[in-house]
């Protein structure tokens, strides 16, 4: 199993604690996004969408990280990360699609890129987006979690502790004001105590220097 990553890819970082999680033994093959590697013939030969993370199999080759994370729930059961009844699973991917679907696309390279290089937008405006988009999503969710929970949903790593912490490290970079959401830090700092997500972080990456 081969793991298409860039240590910045927040996708990709969610990709990486899931394995690390379940225990799956993988290679860990860096697509430079800043360099465009994504974009080549190569790699989208195999991930014709032209995104991170990609994860190659013996079916063949599975993109977008939340198909990939239910691929792997469904495939390596001995380590579950969408656990509990049907209630407590749908509060899982509740979470999981907040961080995937509603912050994440709208924030990520690609976007960034378009703002600065076609639309004109400086720094300080892209960086305003940015954080403005994270506060927006990190305003629900932080109503969402349960105080005092070392998790986001019951007392192991689930999915959405996947999704969030990429989000947080993200937020971080961008200067996001985590006081305002002791829940969501919380929760981020007691998942970096875990070695699957020291493990998996952007800095502990081979492609990070």
């Amino acid at each position: 199993m081969k793991l298409y990553s860039y240590f910045r890819s927040s996708a990709a970082y969610r990709v990486r604690i899931a394995l690390n999680l379940k225990n799956i033994d993988h290679e860990l093959v860096t697509v430079n996004l800043l360099k465009s590697e994504q974009q080549s013939d190569a790699y989208l030969a195999k991930n014709p969408q032209g995104l991170l993370p990609a994860l190659e199999t013996e079916y063949g080759v599975l993109a977008q990280s939340l198909a990939i994370l239910e691929w792997l729930e469904e495939t390596h059961t001995e380590v579950p990360l969408l656990t509990g009844d049907a209630w407590q699973k749908a509060q899982i991917r509740n979470l999981c699609y907040a961080v995937a679907c509603d912050i994440h696309p709208i924030d990520n390279l690609r976007v960034l890129k378009y703002l600065a290089n076609d639309l004109g937008v400086d720094d300080e405006a892209k960086n305003t987006w940015y954080k403005h988009w994270v506060e927006v999503g990190f305003d629900s969710i932080e109503k969402m979690l349960d105080e005092g929970n070392r998790f986001c949903v019951g007392n192991e790593p689930t999915l959405a502790d996947v999704c969030l912490v990429p989000q947080v490290f993200n937020a971080l970079r961008f200067n996001v004001d985590m006081k305002k959401y002791p829940k969501i830090a919380a929760v981020y700092e007691h998942c970096n105590t875990l070695d699957a997500f020291i493990d998996a972080a952007p800095q502990n990456q081979p492609d990070s220097i």
